[in-house]
């Protein structure tokens, strides 16, 4: 059961179980994707998100919903508290009443930058309402008594359905294809994680029986500026378009991290290699047709 299968992490896991003849269940809010095992679900609602997973009784629950507007939880608190915080703990009393495995999506977030790498036993310190939501997601967990995987990653990209969010690909993708100008921070780092990468390494943890943390993120830890060089090169497009600029001239409500996510752990236990951002890029190129 995939819980926000209508985001853009969930429908892919979605319509990747379906192709491996899983029997697949999933929640959506707003948007019901083209496959018939739907349930509109807020998991707000404590009452209805229990019920639910109890009626559907799934082996494993995959919670992929949030509320992943990192300055939206900054100014919003509550409503992010209601999302990340009280919702996840409503997934999770569902969980307990079937005694299902949880598979909990969280983020690089919770940490706080100061350190040059992250592994998975460093000590969390998120800097923003974001990273302090997840990080309690995190604890809910844990606390839980499940069988659990919480799986971290950071920033996301790929394809995407016309309702999605938007992710850093393609609004740079859209922007040069329009010969616009764009503005590019050259001062936050991340390490991007193409969405496919994400959904096998899923799929490979439960057949595998993994359990515990990981860092489910790219190979490469790179600024938003260089980031967008490289994809203007990889889509032919014009790199001239592209300036950089300081994140402190944008006055966001929400402070972040440049934090980068060693997934060192995840390749000893899978020997799953994660694509660095050129082969992420490539293989969205070769693949724009099929799936946008």
């Amino acid at each position: 059961m995939i819980i926000g299968g209508s985001g853009i992490i969930g429908s892919k896991i979605v319509k990747s179980m379906i192709a491996k003849n899983h029997e697949v269940h999933y929640t959506f809010y707003n948007n019901e994707l083209d496959v018939e095992i739907g349930h509109k679900l807020d998991i707000r609602n404590k009452n209805d998100t229990i019920k639910l997973i109890s009626e559907l009784d799934p082996d494993f629950v995959i919670h992929t919903a949030a509320l992943t507007n990192v300055d939206l939880c900054e100014t919003d608190r509550n409503l992010a508290d209601l999302l990340n915080v009280n919702g996840t703990n409503n997934v999770l009393e569902g969980c307990k009443n079937i005694r299902s495995d949880i598979i909990y999506i969280s983020t690089s977030f919770v940490f706080d930058g100061k350190k040059y790498e992250y592994h998975e036993d460093d000590k969390p310190n998120p800097i923003n309402n974001y990273g302090y939501t997840k990080l309690k997601g995190e604890q809910l967990v844990q606390n839980s008594e499940l069988s659990y995987l919480i799986l971290r990653t950071d920033q996301p990209y790929g394809w995407k359905e016309r309702w999605q969010r938007n992710n850093s690909v393609l609004r740079v993708l859209n922007q040069l294809q329009q010969g616009n100008i764009i503005k590019e921070i050259d001062d936050w780092y991340n390490v991007p994680t193409y969405i496919p990468d994400l959904v096998n390494v899923v799929d490979y943890m439960i057949n595998h029986k993994l359990r515990g943390i990981y860092h489910v993120s790219g190979s490469d830890f790179i600024s938003r500026y260089e980031w967008a060089l490289n994809i203007a090169d990889v889509f032919g497009l014009d790199k001239k378009l592209i300036a950089p600029i300081k994140s402190r001239t944008l006055n966001l409500p929400a402070k972040r991290a440049n934090v980068n996510l060693s997934n060192n752990k995840l390749f000893e236990d899978t020997r799953i290699k994660m694509k660095g951002i050129v082969d992420g890029l490539k293989d969205m190129r070769e693949t724009q047709h099929v799936e946008f």
